[in-house]
């Protein structure tokens, strides 16, 4: 048996790392950005220990571009590094420059960390690079500066250099088919997106990038209304002022910080898309947080930062383990944390949030059980009397049914007789608001949801005044009043029933079986055009007419004189309460138009002969 090493060439790396370990070339501008604010960290934590000179203002990154001769330049005054270092951080792909200072040189200081993570990111310039240049001088007060170049083969140049002051300067000569990077807009725009909030000053030419503070390595108790609202307006400087927001700041179990804001809800908000941005360091990492930050929470803004996310070797994206999922678990919990304090401090600012802080509550309650432990006494409804309740309050007295409506203007008049009970009923005008009744139902075993069209509740009978006498033929009047309707429709999927209701000026509405109409709407908004089709069987439905009604009573003595125009009359008021609650089909208005125009008019010519 031979047992031998494995050994890894850089002519079969390089072409690994140029090709296939970044997902965008751009990535190379923040991997020497970042690796030259190590280098000015660690002369700061060597000046700390008293093993280094170096003063404050001394600390910057230059990035210089040059068209004519193809080059860019990365320029610190870092650490530096003697041929040794050259030779065992540059030429020795993947070893780890940071670990190994850290191994040396370990700061006690909370919040001393590294940007960098991996010692591959120097060669993420070869993306764009046809050759790399470094020139560099240690801190060293004996060391001598270095020249390393290589054209990306697996050779390299290693001579004295022309560094005359401590620090790193790295030239690329950038190749023919990225000469995007030699433009000074493109450059900006690249530094700014990912260099923004570096602690050290970096400066394209005579500009400076990262001239904002993150807010978020402050302690909340650092911060005033004015700089978190002046910070949204530097993230999102064309968005509509945050409703609120909350500061994070954990190191335990995880170090995590960052600001989340409460947007206003735009009509062209896209739920798939998460708009807050994830930071390692300060490091910009990506604008896709759906991973750290839960579905339902994607409606928020702002910045995330953690030393502690898995990323990819690259940096590019997340590594799914428990970290990220306690990173999400904590968030959400401090998103109900937030809602709860403005619920009971603040009431008022509440209820003005609600449009658009309720698609949060109620995706989450959706989608998070826990997160509907923590909110559940926030799920508040609007009642079409103008006040705001939550369903534990419109409940109290053992009541078991809720009662909804999708505005005060659908089912008026059946509305109106719920008013005049002293029922309350509730606002469900919410695209989530079925899911939310029916996640509600399943929660609250005993207590049931129903639209106010979705059966004949004992609330509007008048049982004093029911029709229960039997006649000669064993029927009651309600029931004869039923039949004789039911005769004059001939609509099979209509039923008919007779009832005492409490309002005489309704002649009689429509009724749909709650369940059923909840699957009907639910299959609609799946497949709006096929839907007719498919649901032609799930067309069944009640007409309610009401015995104490005069029309009633006058169709029935019209029918002995004229049977014809009494027909037409039944299938208007028939056809008028499915317009009213917004159940008639386009397709049968010209019809419903036709016979309007018709019994007017026969109306009108009998009670011209009448007086004749």
């Amino acid at each position: 048996m031979t047992k031998k090493n494995l050994e890894i060439h850089s002519e079969n790396i390089l072409p690994i790392i140029k090709k296939w370990l970044y997902s965008d070339r751009d990535i190379f501008v923040r991997e020497l950005i970042s690796n030259a604010c190590d280098a000015l960290y660690k002369v700061k934590l060597l000046r700390d220990q008293k093993l280094a000179e170096a003063k404050d203002e001394e600390f910057r990154v230059e990035v210089r571009l040059d068209k004519e001769a193809k080059t860019l330049t990365f320029s610190d005054t870092g650490i530096g590094m003697d041929s040794e270092e050259v030779v065992k951080y540059i030429a020795q792909i993947a070893f780890s420059g940071a670990e190994d200072f850290v191994s040396k040189y370990q700061s006690e200081q909370e919040g001393d960390q590294f940007i960098g993570h991996f010692g591959l990111g120097f060669y993420s310039s070869y993306m764009v690079a046809d050759k790399v240049v470094i020139d560099t001088l240690s801190y060293k007060s004996d060391a001598k500066p270095v020249l390393w170049s290589c054209d990306g083969s697996s050779e390299y140049l290693l001579e004295e250099g022309k560094k005359q002051t401590r620090g790193t300067e790295i030239t690329l000569h950038i190749g023919k088919d990225n000469e995007e990077f030699l433009e000074e807009a493109r450059l900006k725009e690249i530094l700014s997106q990912y260099c923004a909030f570096l602690p050290y000053p970096i400066f394209l030419g005579e500009t400076l990038i990262n001239s904002k503070e993150p807010l978020w390595i402050k302690s909340p108790s650092e911060c005033e209304e004015k700089d978190y609202l002046e910070f949204y307006r530097h993230l999102y400087p064309m968005e509509e002022e945050p409703l609120f927001w909350m500061h994070l700041n954990v190191d335990y179990p995880f170090n995590l910080k960052g600001v989340l804001y409460f947007p206003k809800v735009r009509r062209d908000f896209d739920l798939n898309k998460s708009a807050v941005q994830l930071y390692c360091n300060r490091v910009f990492v990506s604008d896709n947080c759906k991973d750290v930050i839960p579905n339902y929470l994607t409606i928020l803004r702002g910045i995330i930062d953690s030393p502690d996310i898995p990323l990819n070797v690259s940096r590019s994206y997340l590594q799914m383990d428990r970290t990220v999922r306690q990173l999400a678990s904590h968030i959400s919990k401090k998103v109900s944390d937030s809602l709860n304090t403005l619920y009971n401090s603040d009431r008022e600012k509440y209820l003005k949030c609600w449009e658009d802080v309720s698609m949060i509550v109620k995706l989450g309650i959706l989608e998070d059980d826990k997160f509907y432990e923590r909110v559940k006494g926030l799920l508040i409804w609007k009642t079409t009397e103008g006040n705001w309740i939550t369903v534990e309050e419109y409940l109290e007295g053992d009541k078991k049914k809720v009662f909804y409506t999708k505005d005060e203007h659908h089912h008026p008049h059946v509305l109106e007789m719920y008013r005049n009970k002293g029922t309350q009923v509730l606002i469900a005008n919410s695209p989530l608001d079925n899911y939310v009744i029916q996640f509600l139902e399943r929660k609250l075993t005993d207590v049931s949801f129903q639209r106010i069209d979705g059966g004949i509740d004992e609330e509007l009978i008048d049982k004093s005044r029911e029709k229960t006498v039997l006649d000669g033929d064993g029927k009651t009047e309600a029931s004869k009043l039923a039949e004789f309707i039911r005769t004059k429709l001939e609509i099979e999927q209509c039923d008919v029933e007779a009832k005492s209701l409490t309002s005489d000026g309704l002649p009689g509405f429509i009724t749909i079986d709650e369940q059923q109409r909840r699957m009907r709407d639910y299959m609609i908004s799946l497949d709006p055009k096929d839907a007719k089709k498919t649901l032609s069987h799930m067309n069944k439905h009640t007409f309610v007419v009401n015995t104490n009604n005069p029309l009633m009573s006058a169709l029935l003595k019209m029918d002995k004189k004229n049977p014809d125009l009494t027909k037409e009359m039944v299938k208007q008021v028939y056809e008028l309460s499915l317009l009213s609650q917004r159940e008639i089909e386009p397709e049968q208005l010209n019809a419903f138009i036709t016979r309007t125009n018709t019994v007017l008019e026969q109306l009108a010519l009998q009670a011209t002969q009448h007086e004749g």
